[in-house]
């Protein structure tokens, strides 16, 4: 199997002829390359990306710690990282910065489905644009985790200081990153003013 590169601006993209690289080929590629970040959209290309620069990883870091937090405290799902990958239903295998789960959700995975690349839609999840990233890249990321059925999500610009709220009816909403951003109806009482925690 012969696959074709492209460089792009912060990342590598792998083609894979008629995306002949299986599920389990492409696990076991990710597991053999931990220090990078892999993922692979519906075309069936990989995309590799270099670790996060230490600042936004800083910020990813202080997401998770609130989003886990408030978890622990409503008890109504799971949360993951950026190092999760999520399997989506339209061939994509994602990892956003943040994502939540309902516990319905995930209790109905099999063992193995949970061990791997989980075969499910994040309700909630947050991408953190970081300096090498183009805006429309997360945008198009996103756009995909909406049309699969996420329920929230959020594209957070700490280059505009603005984070762009996406619902499940279509519906955008912007806010700055000095006023509170709220989980709505999926994340009941989880609220954070962005420009207290990405200090």
């Amino acid at each position: 199997m012969t696959a074709t590169a492209s460089k792009f601006e912060g990342f590598i993209a792998l083609a894979f002829p008629e995306k002949g690289m299986s599920e389990e080929a492409f696990f076991e590629f990710c597991q053999l390359n931990r220090e990078l970040k892999i993922e692979r959209n519906s075309a069936g290309e990989i995309i590799i990306m270099s670790p996060t620069g230490t600042k936004t990883g800083g910020w990813n870091s202080e997401l998770n710690i609130e989003l886990g937090i408030w978890n622990r405290t409503y008890k109504l799902g799971k949360t993951f990282d950026s190092s999760t990958g999520f399997k989506l239903p339209n061939g994509a295998t994602y990892g956003p910065d943040a994502a939540w789960v309902l516990h319905e959700k995930w209790d109905a995975l099999s063992p193995n489905e949970q061990e791997g690349f989980a075969p499910i839609v994040p309700d909630f999840v947050a991408e953190i644009r970081s300096k090498s990233d183009t805006l429309k890249s997360i945008q198009e990321k996103i756009a995909e985790f909406m049309a699969c059925g996420c329920r929230l999500a959020w594209l957070i610009d700490p280059i505009l200081q603005i984070t762009t709220v996406y619902h499940a009816d279509g519906n955008e909403v912007e806010t700055p990153f000095d006023q509170i951003l709220g989980g709505g109806d999926v994340l009941p009482g989880f609220e954070v003013v962005l420009a207290d925690l990405f200090q």
